[in-house]
């Protein structure tokens, strides 16, 4: 997904980070700095779901303009008959002779005897 708040913002008349910054704090919406910064530049971690609303309310726009689906950037699954084929040989690599795989839990700690 692409960011496009910027974009939003500009076809509203809001040039600067700052300007958005106050309007969403007049509707609750309190955000830092860096978070701000974020959101700005198009390389948002993260948005909560009632953040994301508020901005829809003040840009007055819907979720598909600020979120733009990028399809071509997905990974597409391999062909299955490719996948098969590469299950089947790490099948046969590990039962040809190699060592025994004993899982391990997590905290280090070993399981319990079969």
């Amino acid at each position: 997904m692409r960011w496009n708040l910027r974009l939003a913002a500009a076809n509203r008349g809001i040039w600067k980070a700052s300007e958005l910054q106050r309007m969403l704090a007049e509707h609750g919406l309190v955000v830092s700095a860096g978070k701000m910064s974020g959101l700005w530049s198009g390389e948002p971690a993260s948005i909560k779901l009632s953040d994301l609303n508020i901005i829809c309310v003040v840009l007055g726009c819907g979720v598909e303009e600020l979120l733009i689906p990028e399809p071509d950037k997905v990974q597409r699954p391999a062909e299955e008959g490719a996948d098969q084929a590469a299950a089947t040989s790490s099948v046969s690599g590990s039962v040809s002779g190699g060592p025994a795989v004993t899982p391990k839990h997590r905290t280090g700690r070993s399981l319990p005897p079969p």
